[in-house]
């Protein structure tokens, strides 16, 4: 897919690896100086060197969504780095912790929201306070198709990803007057350390692949000024519809 993103600032969180360094690396060879956040600096930092060995443009920020302060200060780190320009967020960052609903510790129901849900909210805010005056920008937040159904012993996360998607649907009205189009990536199963983490009954193989996320994204910011996507719902072709 050829999508021009030249000049662009995109901002992807959970860089470092999976998912995330798939899009960065994606929005990096279509053009786009991209900042990388996740928490653990040796990831970014890594994903920052491959950008740079494509001849693009990468800025690491360590960062924690789920702690406000952190938020404020990665994208402080844009505004001083590209002079307040944004104009791609991929919300990516998660957590997943699993097991059944009547022995699970609040703590972790806890944590999930905070990553998953908290850390879209506040990056999603954040975003929009550099968007809205320059009345353009694309926000796209990566939901899950726990985003629309269940499975077992994944409560937190999926009780998360459904948040992602109500916050994403409001935010998308609100944000439509400043030319801001918010929308939202569904994957069935992707070959991660999460995926793996909560259906270790998959067969790895037949899982999709972070690049298959990544060419949804680019897609997206492929579309002219006239046309916006609600959501996009990626599965296995082995799997169900829904």
């Amino acid at each position: 897919m050829s999508t021009d993103l030249q000049g662009r600032v995109a901002l992807v969180t959970g860089a470092g690896r999976g998912i995330g360094r798939a899009v960065s690396l994606a929005l990096a060879r279509s053009g786009a100086r991209v900042v990388l956040a996740a928490r653990t600096a040796g990831q970014i930092d890594a994903v920052a060197s491959e950008i740079a060995r494509l001849g693009g443009e990468a800025l690491a920020v360590p960062a924690d969504v789920s702690h406000e302060p952190d938020v404020s200060a990665l994208f402080g780190r844009v505004r001083e780095r590209f002079q307040g320009r944004l104009d791609v967020l991929v919300n990516n960052a998660g957590v997943g912790i699993y097991g059944p609903l009547d022995t699970f510790a609040a703590g972790d129901f806890d944590r999930v929201l905070a990553v998953n849900l908290r850390g879209t909210f506040l990056c999603c805010r954040e975003a929009m306070n550099l968007m809205e005056p320059r009345k353009a920008g694309w926000i796209v937040n990566v939901s899950s198709v726990v985003g629309f159904k269940g499975y077992p012993n994944q409560a937190a996360y999926t009780a998360s990803k459904h948040g992602i998607m109500g916050l994403t649907k409001s935010l998308a009205v609100e944000a439509q007057p400043y030319g801001i189009r918010v929308s939202a990536v569904l994957p069935g199963g992707v070959d991660t350390e999460l995926a793996s983490a909560a259906r270790p009954d998959l067969d790895r193989a037949a899982l999709l692949q972070p690049e298959d996320i990544a060419q949804a994204v680019l897609y997206l910011l492929s579309l002219s000024d006239r046309a916006a996507v609600d959501q996009i719902y990626i599965r296995r072709r082995t799997s169900a519809p829904f």
